[in-house]
């Protein structure tokens, strides 16, 4: 069996970015800042975007800046991928990889006061394991078959089928567990065990974080209160920081980001890249043509969109991997490069007449520049082959309506957890197998499903098969077409500032922050 356990007598408190190994026996955590040279206080941060809800499950990117802070995961990765205890303590993966057992922390309480236990982990999976509650997080219970309660804080998972340690590892760091009593308010009250409680919000506006007096990890939070400003724009939020307004803008974006690296400010680049995807929905218009839709393969002038979007941070792809990926293959970048004779090959194979190709409109992300920028790139691309189409640009919630039901006929949107597991891309709306909010039920891609399926049981000399028929599955389907990997959740922060975590999502993590 694979076992680990983590039984430290205290916590141990690391210097610097990052995790650093101690020893045999010795527990590293990630990124935990020098807490004897930080102070606290109220931290002001600047946000281009608000957030949608306090559903840790609804994994959106505007909702990155709070994830971590309302709510502890049950495992944590450090920056290198390595798993350390979060509210668990340890984990047995039995060995025939059916199961996983887990063991909980018994000192732990949720905001309300109610006691974290196994009772609290059984209510999250059942909300995981919910089609339409389980939000970004359904689509990884996929591989899970049921689950019991052991005991008060032993809680064992059982799976479909053998599943890959490094799958199963995901799954628990995914798992944010919630406070039974307070799952069916979740969207409007958080119900998490984090290191801040919620003070105050004003939709639109502002979101006030408070320190939890009682959270469970020794010295921490640091800080007493972080203030998050909404913005119009990242611009303003930008403008706000170079004239001490605020202390930290968070993910925003990289133009501003580099130009504020040479003025001095501090930049940091955590290990969750994104990947930008032109999302395609193969149920409407011109986009139910299969050759129609591989066209977009070669319409995508990816060094151009990743430096007018992103001013070069970040690498193109022609798949959804981050370069850390077992998954990732850089052929395919040369195979479906920019290639406009190539693209109107395909487009005459399609059949049809210029008018039904120019027959939709590209949704916009009107509050994001980055989105707005390499929306115009493909604009003119488009215009290279004949294609007139119209920016349909919407701002805020109005945006994020659309793209997370389904109401476009493309769109460009980022995708996270492709620098894990490679079936964790189905996490993503526009990636999910079942209950797709783009696509509905049963799925228009059947090949794809069964790609997915095939990596999940996959072992062995299996493996690296099941990954390259995924990704030519990807590019013959044609329904996302990845440009380049971005930053997300970037932070810039003034010099005062120090003990950042770097976490595996590009998370936030407050509780190590403190003023210098």
């Amino acid at each position: 069996m694979t076992q680990h356990d983590f039984r430290p007598s205290r916590r141990t408190v690391l210097a610097g970015i990052g995790a650093t190994a101690l020893g045999a026996g010795t527990i590293t955590f990630p990124g935990a800042g020098m807490a004897q040279d930080l102070k606290g206080g109220t931290l002001r941060v600047g946000l281009p975007n608000d957030m949608t809800n306090y559903d840790p499950m609804q994994f959106s990117t505007v909702n990155f800046f709070m994830i971590k802070n309302l709510y502890d995961a049950l495992i944590e990765y450090d920056e290198n991928g390595n798993p350390v205890p979060g509210l668990a303590t340890e984990w047995t993966i039995a060995d025939d990889n059916t199961s996983v057992t887990v063991k909980l922390r018994d000192d732990v309480t949720f905001h309300s006061g109610n006691a974290f236990d196994s009772a609290a982990v059984v209510a999250t999976l059942e909300k995981a394991a919910d089609p339409e509650k389980g939000k970004n997080v359904y689509s990884t219970m996929s591989i899970v078959k049921d689950w019991s309660a052991d005991d008060a804080h032993t809680v064992t998972i059982n799976f479909n089928d053998p599943v890959p340690d490094r799958q199963i590892l995901d799954l628990l760091q995914f798992l944010l567990p919630l406070d039974p009593e307070g799952i069916a308010d979740v969207e409007t009250v958080p119900a998490g065990t984090g290191p801040f409680l919620l003070a105050d919000r004003k939709v639109g506006q502002s979101v006030t974080l408070k320190r939890n007096p009682d959270y469970w990890r020794p010295d921490q939070p640091i800080l007493d209160e972080i203030v998050f400003t909404v913005f119009s724009d990242n611009a303003a939020a930008t403008s706000a920081l170079e004239s001490g307004s605020v202390d930290l803008v968070y993910g925003g974006g990289s133009r501003a980001a580099v130009r504020l690296r040479d003025a001095g400010y501090q930049v940091l680049q955590g290990p969750g890249k994104l990947v930008q995807v032109f999302r395609i929905n193969s149920t409407k218009g011109p986009f139910r043509n299969k050759a129609f839709r591989q066209a977009f393969n070669h319409l995508m002038n990816r060094p151009a969109i990743l430096k007018v979007g992103y001013a070069g941070l970040g690498e193109a792809t022609a798949l959804p991997w981050a370069p850390a990926s077992p998954a990732s293959d850089p052929s395919f970048n040369d195979t479906y490069a920019f290639d406009v004779d190539k693209a109107k090959a395909l487009l005459d194979q399609s059949g049809l007449s210029d008018a039904e190709m120019s027959d939709w409109a590209l949704l916009v992300n009107g509050s994001d520049e980055a989105s707005v920028a390499i929306s115009q790139v493909v604009q003119s691309s488009l215009r290279e082959v004949g294609i007139e189409i119209e920016l349909d640009v919407r701002q805020g919630a109005e945006f994020i309506d659309a793209l997370l039901s389904g109401d476009f006929a493309a769109v460009f949107g980022g995708v996270g957890n492709v620098q894990k597991f490679p079936s964790r891309v189905a996490t993503n709306s526009i990636y999910r197998t079942v209950k797709n909010p783009v696509f509905g039920d049963p799925h228009p891609h059947p090949a794809y499903v069964e790609a997915i399926k095939r990596v999940d049981n996959s072992f062995g000399e299996d493996v690296q098969p099941a990954y390259d028929n995924l990704n030519e599955v990807l590019v013959d389907e044609a329904f996302a077409i990845p440009t380049n990997t971005y930053e997300t959740g970037l932070i810039v922060a003034s010099d005062k500032l120090g003990g950042f975590t770097l976490d595996i999502d590009n998370l936030l993590v407050g509780r190590t922050i403190g003023f210098k």
